[in-house]
């Protein structure tokens, strides 16, 4: 194998999402990664790539003059001081709608706010929000910020949602309307927060978990969802959802990409990033939010 670039599988790509989103633990991760790729040398080689690198995070500078960036706090639920990372466009002609971005589960880290940062710059008042922020804010140890996940209660993260969402109707400049477009952990979020929230106006879920089927009455807002065709895990449960959302008459699309793995739209992960699909995606995400947010 060439070290300088090595080849990376299907089945290191699948033991990757089995470590970040199931019950494989780091040294069993690699001691699978290890007979996968034929070596602990040549495992040591792929591991980054099969990880998000947030070196590579600023398709936007966060200096961008056309932009204003700001950490912020705010208040969340039951008392709870929530954290976020808003940014909006500088001079815009009137008010705007807003987008809450939520991060996959790995926190709020540079990769989100990248994104926070492109979703400005589509005309929108975008808030990246810190859902670690009841246990003290996501940790710069990325590893350390998945394993708080299991600690966070799905009704608890919902409400803070809420909270967000109503934070952002209310920013000046904000026109009242608020979408919200998540990843992973967050795209499962963002379907929860859909049937929590009648006041959500639209709903961007990026290969996350869907809601129960008996829950799906209760969501109000459109909804769209883009799935990697070789997710399988996660591509399971579209056909529930699916018929659970057509059975009640909700607004919604759903798109499968063909060839495309989970966590398509992140580039910071090089093996799992496909740019074609992540290009198609966003394209039609901000089409979406255009039509429901203006």
């Amino acid at each position: 194998m060439n070290s300088d670039n090595p080849k990376i599988t299907q089945a290191m790509i699948n033991a990757y999402d089995e470590y970040t989103h199931l019950h494989l633990d780091r040294r069993r991760f690699m001691e699978k990664l290890t007979q996968l790729a034929g070596s602990g040398a040549a495992a040591a080689a792929i591991a980054p790539l099969l990880a998000a690198n947030g070196a590579k995070a600023d398709m936007v500078p966060a200096t961008d003059d056309r932009l204003t960036a700001e950490d912020v706090t705010y208040p969340g639920a039951n008392g709870v001081t929530m954290k976020g990372y808003l940014v909006r466009p500088k001079n815009a002609s009137g008010p705007l709608g807003g987008v809450l971005v939520i991060h996959e589960n790995r926190g709020l880290n540079n990769h989100i706010r990248d994104v926070a940062r492109r979703m400005a710059l589509e005309g929108f008042n975008a808030l990246a929000v810190d859902f670690l922020s009841p246990n003290g804010g996501t940790p710069p140890d990325e590893e350390q910020a998945r394993q708080m996940f299991s600690s966070l209660n799905p009704s608890e993260v919902a409400a803070n949602g809420e909270a967000s969402r109503v934070y952002l109707a209310g920013i000046e400049g904000a026109n009242g309307k608020v979408g919200a477009i998540g990843f992973c952990w967050g795209g499962g979020t963002v379907g929860n927060l859909a049937v929590k929230s009648p006041d959500l106006n639209a709903g961007v879920i990026y290969y996350g978990s869907q809601p129960k089927t008996e829950d799906v009455p209760a969501i109000k807002a459109p909804l769209m969802a883009h799935y990697g065709g070789l997710d399988e895990r996660i591509n399971a449960g579209i056909p529930a959802f699916k018929e659970a959302l057509e059975k009640n008459g909700k607004e919604f699309e759903i798109f499968v990409y063909e060839g495309a793995n989970h966590a398509f739209n992140n580039d910071t992960s090089s093996a799992r990033y496909d740019k074609a699909s992540a290009d198609l995606a966003w394209s039609r995400s901000i089409a979406f939010f255009k039509k429901h947010l203006s």
